[in-house]
């Protein structure tokens, strides 16, 4: 039974029956309803755990991406009358899931007749007296165990540090690691993002060498991961376990497919991501969360007990939420065993290059974003970025695309085949697409793949290249498929580019627009990963000085 408390004064009228029909609506899911609930204009304020929304637009575009409410029974109502048109609700929930839930709410009454912020009074039931509205809320939901968008598996830690406890600490004692669904870890199946081949598969005998370097530097391993499906994606939604949450974008998505490592890292949840990036899949999820992150020169860190998805230009990286630590994982992976001799290091001129004509796949705000950034470059120190020209990018992707979906069905077909309907559309389309390709056709697209990579060492010459580290902010949850696939279309033109060359490249958070943080990329020379870094910290001190 509810218990209805006046902390202060008698209660306004029609304040509880409004309240009342607010929480009627959240049970059916009324959107209409649950849209006139709250004031209108761009003042209003919904914040939960996930982050703050702000103005009416952004809190009925986040109801509406929820195909039902969640379930709950009120059971405490606190209110503190503020005046006769003002006052806080704080109600306790008790949800069907379990636990408690604490909602505060502000809410407001406008004149009779007329809206408070100006809008036809219309919209909600007028008895004479003005309309109850929620001018700002505060949702906190009961603490989950974890949230099984961005983990599988969680220990605490999953896996202890290998390091000697008898020697000094290593670089990397104290770090938690969030480990992608693809790599072996001892003891726990890989699922890559799949419900129906992590049922099928046994419990790894031993740790990937990626995974054993960190352990052996004094990290831990927190758990495993979400990833897109297979790998194959780059905007961070799983059709069986959800999109992570964007930790910095309330209700955008989170970049994929090192999307659970990198809503880890961002949410503070464990402090190492790591990941891979076979077309985009740690730059991207870095831009869209104001994370850094590296890509590897391909075939520096061995990628065996890794699961593969085009192993052309499959490469091993890590998403972290500052440079040094970035820097830190780097080279103790590079030193280690899991390195190849590919992974010795070379240092760069800090040298910079830049192509005009890939500002045409970039949004508008994002393309003004990386102007400005190039444009302050000589005043923080550095020449101004020499132009080139790069080619024709389109057909470059188009070539990446054909040699990874063959490789992407070569890895994955068979198991495909033989379990319909068991992947997501895009995905599914994306590996069918594959199977189409024939082998004729592959090979003059190999070959004419690696005439661009020579095209691009000679452009290139050494130099650094800048460019943005994807084409746009982080898109809605709310983005059609159409819209996804457009910004995934223009996003690989950039990040293909590194893939073709097997070039290392750094995402710095070094750029931010109104949809939110974009990252800065670095593609230098192959075996200059750490160099790389080196330079986007030094940046990152002179630009924002």
């Amino acid at each position: 039974m509810t218990t209805i408390t006046s902390l202060q004064g008698e209660l306004p009228d029609g304040l509880i029956p409004a309240f009342d029909a607010y929480e009627t609506a959240l049970k059916s899911n009324d959107q209409q309803a649950l849209g006139e609930a709250f004031e209108p204009g761009a003042e209003t304020l919904r914040a939960d755990g996930g982050g703050l929304l702000v103005g009416h637009d952004a809190i009925s575009a986040f109801r509406g991406r929820r195909s039902q409410a969640p379930q709950r029974e009120i059971v405490q109502v606190h209110v503190r009358v503020i005046d006769a048109d003002t006052a806080v609700i704080v109600s306790v929930n008790a949800p069907k899931a379990g636990g408690r839930g604490v909602v505060t709410q502000l809410w407001r009454r406008s004149a009779a007749g007329a809206d408070a912020v100006g809008a036809p009074a219309d919209t909600a039931t007028d008895d004479g007296t003005g309309v109850w509205r929620i001018a700002t809320a505060q949702v906190q939901a009961p603490t989950p165990v974890f949230d099984t968008r961005i983990w599988r598996v969680v220990g605490a830690p999953l896996i202890e540090t290998t390091a000697d406890p008898s020697s000094p600490p290593g670089p990397l004692a104290g770090e938690t690691v969030a480990v992608k669904d693809l790599f072996a870890v001892a003891g726990v199946r890989i699922g890559a993002g799949v419900p129906a081949y992590l049922d099928e598969q046994v419990d790894s005998e031993f740790h990937s060498p990626a995974v054993q370097v960190l352990l052996d530097a004094g990290a831990s391993v927190l758990g495993i991961a979400q990833t897109d499906e297979f790998a194959y994606s780059i905007a961070g939604r799983n059709s069986s376990y959800g999109t992570p949450p964007n930790a910095v974008v309330p209700g955008a998505i989170s970049g994929g497919s090192s999307s659970g490592p990198a809503s880890a890292v961002a949410l503070g949840h464990a402090s190492i991501g790591l990941g891979t990036d076979t077309g985009g899949s740690i730059r991207v999820p870095a831009s869209y969360q104001g994370l850094w992150g590296l890509r590897t020169t391909h075939n520096a860190i061995r990628r065996t007990d890794l699961l593969p998805l085009a192993p052309t230009f499959d490469t091993v990286g890590w998403l972290t939420r500052d440079a040094d630590l970035l820097a830190r994982v780097a080279s103790a992976s590079f030193e280690s065993v899991a390195a190849r001799s590919s992974a010795v290091q070379r240092e760069v001129n800090p040298s910079f290059v830049v192509d005009p004509r890939l500002s045409a796949s970039v949004s508008p705000d994002v393309r003004d974003a990386f102007g400005s950034l190039v444009d302050a470059l000589p005043a923080a120190g550095f020449g101004a970025p020499a132009e080139v020209a790069l080619g024709d990018i389109a057909h470059l992707y188009e070539l990446f695309r054909i040699v990874q979906a063959a490789e992407a069905w070569a890895s994955h077909g068979d198991w495909i085949t033989a379990h319909p309907g068991s992947l997501a559309p895009d995905v599914e389309a994306r590996f069918l697409f594959g199977r189409s390709v024939d082998a004729a056709h592959e090979t003059d697209a190999r070959a004419e793949l690696a005439a661009q990579g020579d095209h691009l060492d000679r452009v290139l010459d050494g130099r650094i290249l800048l460019l943005p580290s994807a084409s746009s902010s982080a898109p809605l949850l709310s983005s059609t498929p159409a819209e996804i696939g457009v910004v995934r279309s223009q996003t690989l033109g950039l990040t293909c580019i590194a893939g073709v060359g097997g070039y290392p490249a750094v995402s710095a958070p070094l750029m931010s627009v109104p949809g939110g943080p974009v990252g800065l990329c670095l593609v230098g020379l192959r075996r200059t990963d750490l160099a790389l870094i080196g330079i986007a910290a030094s940046l990152e001190v002179a630009l924002r000085s």
